[in-house]
């Protein structure tokens, strides 16, 4: 009887680890404190976005010890592809808020780079051992695992970009956080999605211009934003009698 309960109990313990979720390399849990604490509704030159307080999250101890966390973060447990975008496309975004804040007050985050070295190519900070570059974490691993929605999902801190999330990106929920931001991007007019009846044109964030081959897998930029797109931008987008055209992008910091 012993053996048997030893054996059952063993067997129980096996299951339980098995279906017990992977670890993750990183708690990003301070990051989401972070966000609903520092982002906030704002209009900045007629376009409504989720804007940032910088001034106050430099500031903030959470902020400094997630830098330094980021640092000694391991990628060994960062294996599957929900994991690796998870993980990188929240590094992204901090570290994006790192430029700016490690050269206060910037106009644009464009402004920590130089005429030699643009922003996006200069070291923002150390992740799991290594010095990174936003160029890196967008073009050389993010853009490599074929997801066009994290378009959406990455932010350079500028007006014209999607806003951030007043929440982190987490495992279980990315693929819906995902079609949240995309949906939403395209729901504002200012900067993501517009559509002038009278003149039969579709205008379009720039990113959808700057990143169209990333969108042809998916059937091309038009085929995949109808699928998110509110009703009556959809109808135009399916009608090929629409051009496209491209929105103005402002580079200016997306600041409280």
């Amino acid at each position: 009887m012993k053996f048997l309960l030893k054996t059952i109990c063993i067997g129980i313990g096996i299951m339980a680890v098995l279906s017990a979720p992977s670890a993750f390399a990183f708690d990003f849990s301070s990051w989401d404190g972070l966000l609903k604490k520092y982002v906030a509704s704002k209009t900045i030159n007629g376009v409504k976005l989720q804007a940032v307080d910088y001034k106050n999250l430099g500031k903030d101890q959470a902020y400094k010890k997630l830098i330094t966390d980021l640092e000694k973060a391991s990628l060994a447990s960062v294996k599957t592809r929900e994991e690796k975008l998870t993980f990188w496309i929240n590094v992204y975004n901090i570290m994006a808020a790192k430029m700016v804040l490690d050269h206060y007050p910037v106009d644009s985050i464009k402004d920590a780079g130089s005429f030699f070295t643009a922003v996006w190519k200069k070291d923002v900070g150390i992740v799991a051992g290594k010095m990174r570059t936003l160029n890196e974490i967008e073009h050389e691993i993010l853009r490599k695992m074929s997801e066009p929605r994290i378009h959406v999902a990455i932010v350079c801190a500028s007006v014209s970009c999607p806003d951030l999330r007043n929440e982190a990106y987490t495992i279980d929920q990315l693929d819906t956080q995902l079609d949240d931001q995309m949906k939403h991007f395209l729901l504002n007019e200012g900067k993501g999605l517009h559509v002038d009846t009278k003149k039969g044109r579709i205008y379009l964030s720039s990113i959808f211009n700057w990143f169209e081959e990333d969108f042809e897998s998916q059937g091309g930029v038009r085929n995949f934003l109808a699928l998110y797109a509110p009703e009556t931008a959809m109808t135009a987008l399916q009608n090929e009698q629409f051009d496209l055209s491209y929105l103005d992008y402002d580079w200016g910091l997306n600041e409280q």
